[in-house]
């Protein structure tokens, strides 16, 4: 075993990525697998079928038998017990817990606020998104004595407001703070607790708010001022997320890293004038 795979390598690690059926966290999870992993994608099958994400994923690995889906709603504490129990008859005991549910509906002026979507938002950010599978998960590692990993999503929003999105950004700023709070309480049981700061990266729920026309290459005014502001000048490509991502789920590489948020946003955090 070479020193890049004894460092970077991830077998060895179960991963739950909740909001698995997504377009970021299908790529992240055929990375993850690459870099030796068995990924459980968790998710609602709303909209987007979980057994037709695990099959996209093990199809963009290339791998076979290392890609599992379990069918569950992350804002409900009651169904997650369960969702654990399907996964380790799955794949295994689960030590790493990516928390991917999330997304944005709509923008607009703050007197405009529409409580009951602002609170549908927060609901699937905070809680779905962070609060409930971490908290019934963390208590289930540290009754087993289980040494896990957590990752988060934040957001250019946890650090600078976005305008117009209020919900969302309420959310990931409070994830962002939570990061810390929980990497703070989970470490003597040897859990550790990051986060990924994505910059704008084109998925599911934001494309329309975006891109105008994808077959011109037309970008709405929203998207033409993300470029502007982003120093790379692009939006990013889903497969740069995952190299943060096995760094932080490495124990090897990042065994003594937890409460951080890492971005990965082309310079949009440093952009100036």
């Amino acid at each position: 075993m070479g020193y890049i795979e004894k460092m970077f390598g991830l077998d060895g690690v179960n991963i739950i990525i909740t909001g698995g059926a997504g377009s970021i966290a299908g790529v992240l999870a055929s990375e993850l697998v690459k870099a030796g992993a068995k990924v459980c994608l968790w998710g609602r099958g709303t909209n987007h079928p979980v057994a037709a994400a695990v099959d996209k994923v093990s199809a963009a690995a290339g791998i076979a038998g290392r890609v599992f889906g379990v069918t569950v709603d992350t804002g409900l504490e009651a169904g997650i017990p369960e969702a654990i129990a399907e996964t380790e008859k799955l794949m295994g005991v689960p030590n790493a817990l990516i928390n991917g549910a999330g997304g944005g509906k709509g923008k607009g002026p703050f007197v405009d606020l529409d409580i009951e979507l602002f609170k549908e938002v927060v609901d699937m950010n905070l809680l779905a998104g962070f609060i409930v599978p971490t908290k019934i998960i963390a208590k289930y590692w540290i009754d087993k004595k289980i040494r896990g990993a957590i990752v988060n999503f934040t957001s250019m929003g946890s650090y600078v407001p976005l305008s117009g999105t209020w919900a969302y950004c309420s959310a990931k700023a409070a994830i962002l703070n939570m990061t810390q709070a929980a990497a703070k309480e989970f470490a003597p049981y040897g859990i550790r607790v990051n986060a990924v700061a994505p910059g704008f990266f084109v998925g599911y729920q934001n494309k329309a708010l975006l891109i105008k026309d994808e077959a011109a290459g037309e970008l709405t005014d929203r998207g033409k001022a993300v470029i502007a502001h982003t120093p790379f000048g692009r939006f990013g490509k889903h497969e740069e997320l995952a190299g943060a991502m096995v760094f932080l789920l490495s124990n090897a590489a990042a065994g003594f890293v937890t409460g951080i948020s890492l971005p990965v946003d082309g310079g949009y955090l440093v952009q100036n004038i």
